[in-house]
């Protein structure tokens, strides 16, 4: 097949695909109406209420925008737990996973209804074999990259399941 045939075989590949998906009511995210311009600085986040609250938040606020005027609430209850990974025959533990888990509700503010929720899962791990401050460095890092994951997951589900069209 020559590369010429190849380029037409995948522009027309790209077409029918996008057609199929536009047929099943496919809408670009940041497109007119969609729900990265619907929910872009009109909700407001809870409050943290701890350190890993507060590089949620921050996080959440990074990608949906501060807001102004809310028309929207996210709140949010946030787990984590530390587990030890890898034990050496001297019972040490020399690398560790944070696990965290989220359960959120985006509302609206007018009528109080739900507009989407659910439950984000992940995990991040460092290593403890270096100095005490390394090690709490490690953590210290892990923790940022998780809340990182976690709210880039649930803007990632706002955006496809919030139905903000009401």
């Amino acid at each position: 097949m020559s590369s010429c045939d190849r380029k037409s075989f995948v522009l027309a590949l790209s077409v029918m695909a996008f057609a199929a998906l536009a047929g099943c009511g496919f809408a670009p995210v940041y497109g007119p109406g969609g729900t990265g311009t619907a929910l872009r600085g009109k909700v407001a986040v809870q409050a943290p209420q701890t350190p890993d609250d507060y590089l949620l938040v921050r996080d959440l606020e990074d990608r949906l925008g501060r807001a102004g005027q809310p028309e929207y609430r996210l709140g949010y209850t946030l787990a984590t737990l530390t587990q030890g990974q890898a034990v050496t025959p001297s019972n040490e533990t020399t690398r560790y996973s944070i696990v965290g888990t989220v359960d959120y509700t985006l509302t609206r503010d007018e009528t109080g209804a739900t507009v989407a929720s659910g439950q984000v899962r992940n995990f991040t791990g460092y290593s403890a074999t270096g100095s005490t401050v390394e090690t709490l460095a490690g953590e210290r890092d892990a923790r940022e990259r998780l809340m990182t994951i976690l709210a880039d997951q649930i803007v990632t589900r706002l955006y496809a399941m919030a139905d903000v069209s009401q």
